[in-house]
């Protein structure tokens, strides 16, 4: 276990990254004895310097490596978990690489909540029940820690690998959809890249948010009505570059575009 005090340099050694966009020697390497829960008191700590210094507002939460498809390609094998600001909402559709680090786009269902959830204990019907809508969702990662060189405490502790996101304007009732059935087929510069199936999250969508209600429950930390939550990538994360396009469909739910300048 780390001491408070620990926890506080490196959310600010986090924070300076995320300010310089200088990566940082793998958290796990410099601190071997690092926690999940020391990882998670740091995310908090580096969440609070966002909101302090940045006038950042909290406006959602997501899970991440949530698909066998990203597990096996960072080599981290169980769900991370982490918040989201007004800061790293794209409106446009346009992202300013030169603002990231390295930055890796991911296709998810985000869910609009009406209700509040607090865990233990919600159930992927729960979820459903507490969501005014879905929408697609870009999620572009993008890991403070030097090369992608991560294991589950070093992505905790930096927020989950979050860099921004963007939503598509088509907004569903989930109720209405198989939600397992989803599937969403990624283009890059118009080339199909991937494709993947609500099913390779948590077997749907909607499990691996009542996994992060429940995981931030044990926290006490709630979902909150209003709030905006990513469910985790249903395919491979993409690396991008300045003049990259990407675009992605899922039928019945609608499109999503980014392009990064």
């Amino acid at each position: 276990m780390l001491s408070p005090m620990q926890h506080k340099k490196i959310a600010a050694s986090l924070f300076s990254a995320l300010k310089s966009g200088k990566a940082l020697t793998p958290i796990t390497e410099t601190h071997p004895g690092i926690s999940i829960d020391d990882a998670y008191k740091i995310s908090l700590a580096f969440l609070d310097l966002r909101v302090v210094k940045n006038n950042e507002k909290i406006v959602g939460k997501k899970i991440g490596v949530t698909s066998k498809a990203v597990q096996d390609m960072l080599g981290v094998f169980q769900p991370d978990f982490g918040f989201l600001t007004d800061g790293m909402a794209v409106l446009d559709g346009r992202v300013n690489v030169d603002c990231l680090i390295s930055p890796r786009a991911e296709a998810e269902i985000a869910f609009k909540l009406h209700t509040d959830l607090k865990g233990p204990g919600i159930t992927g019907k729960d979820v459903l029940a507490a969501t005014k809508y879905i929408q697609p969702c870009f999620e572009i990662v993008d890991s403070r820690i030097l090369d992608w060189k991560i294991k589950i405490q070093d992505t905790v502790a930096d927020n989950a690998s979050c860099g921004v996101f963007i939503l598509g304007d088509k907004k569903v009732n989930p109720n209405d959809l198989d939600m397992a059935s989803l599937e969403v087929v990624v283009r890059k510069n118009g080339i199909a890249i991937s494709r993947g199936m609500g099913s390779s999250v948590q077997g749907s969508p909607e499990n691996a948010v009542a996994w992060l209600a429940n995981t931030l429950g044990e926290y006490g930390i709630p979902f909150l009505a209003g709030e905006t939550i990513l469910s985790g990538s249903l395919v491979p994360l993409e690396p991008v570059i300045k003049g990259d396009k990407m675009h992605m469909e899922i039928p019945n739910l609608g499109s999503c575009e980014v392009e990064f300048v």
